[in-house]
């Protein structure tokens, strides 16, 4: 294991205090919760739903690093691959509570769902009112007709913006709840691995992978895929990806999407824009206009080589979400 740490069991706290001392302008540290409480700096704004993502470390950016402005209020920060307890998750809800409730996103996870629900309820016990949407884009995890059964992934970045975006417009949070759902409803996710990463204080990787294997549908903790084989030009694993989303959710001629080609931590930039190009290519092929492309890490896994690509299905309201302008530590959009 080769890694620029200190102590394996002390690197989510020393990257939290990195990331604050970084970022002054954007971000604090919320009092309460350990200090894994991290909140916008201008928090709590009065009159505005509260926003918050978060889960596991080790998928920098998120989520930490899409709390500011026009984006996520708070992020409770959990260990490396492993949920926020509810003491942080209750840390955050406060400090970002401007009394007009509070929404809770994050991927659909067994041990994240007992952390926020827990904290939903102590919340709850204080007089803040909580909704939660799970982000549920991964469609290698669970069949068609079962999506509330599905992993969040990197679409969770499409619904987290649209979540923060529609906040911003000081709406109710029934109204938040509606959009967010729906945001998670048009959302689909594929992805394939390519080398496993190794969490610090395991000092092993997480799975193994031959050098010329690749595991397509793979998640983003390490969890199995939907099937394993040797290594296909880029072109191909693109259409793999695409063909596994396209055949949940069909994109008729005419349709606007947004579309996100994630890195996982160690794939370079030029392969990322190679997949791109076959999925902009195929789009075209389908009649399809890409309304705005995100193509970098956005939601990565330590150091695992791969990538996944996300696809969101526009309509006016989430096209006009999706390019509202954010500015945060990880993610700027003018």
């Amino acid at each position: 294991m080769k890694k620029l740490i200190n102590d394996p069991f002390a690197v989510v706290d020393e990257m939290i205090d990195g990331f604050v001392a970084a970022h002054p302008d954007l971000v604090k540290r919320a009092a309460g919760g350990n200090g894994r409480a991290v909140v916008r700096v201008n928090a709590p704004i009065a009159g505005k739903v509260g926003v918050i993502i978060g889960g596991g470390s080790g998928h920098e950016p998120a989520f930490m690093g899409y709390v500011g402005e026009g984006s996520a209020d708070g992020c409770p920060v959990g260990n490396v691959f492993a949920s926020p307890p509810p003491d942080p998750i209750l840390a955050t809800t406060k400090a970002v509570n401007g009394g007009a409730g509070v929404i809770y996103s994050y991927g659909n996870y067994s041990g994240d769902v007992m952390n926020f629900d827990m904290a939903a309820e102590l919340a709850g016990a204080e007089g803040i009112d909580v909704r939660t949407v799970l982000v549920t884009d991964d469609v290698a995890s669970a069949p068609k007709g079962s999506e509330d059964e599905r992993r969040g992934i990197a679409g969770g970045f499409f619904v987290f913006k649209v979540i923060a975006a529609r906040a911003s417009e000081m709406v109710s949070l029934a109204d938040v709840e509606t959009t967010a759902r729906k945001a998670n409803d048009r959302t689909r996710t594929m992805g394939v691995a390519l080398s496993a990463c190794t969490v610090p204080a395991a000092g092993r990787p997480t799975f193994s992978l031959a050098d010329d294997e690749m595991e397509i549908g793979l998640g983003i903790h390490g969890e199995p895929g939907m099937r394993r084989g040797s290594i296909e030009s880029a072109d191909k694993v693109a259409d793999a990806l695409l063909d596994a989303i396209l055949a949940d959710r069909p994109l008729a001629s005419g349709k606007r999407v947004a579309v996100l080609v994630n890195g996982l931590g160690a794939t370079p930039a030029m392969e990322l824009y190679i997949i791109f190009r076959q999925v902009a290519k195929r789009l075209a092929d389908l009649g399809v206009t890409i309304h705005r492309s995100y193509v970098g890490e956005y939601v990565t896994s330590l150091e695992m080589a791969g990538a996944s690509i996300s696809i969101i299905d526009l309509d006016d309201e989430l096209a006009r979400l999706i390019d509202a302008p954010a500015r945060t530590p990880m993610f700027v959009q003018r």
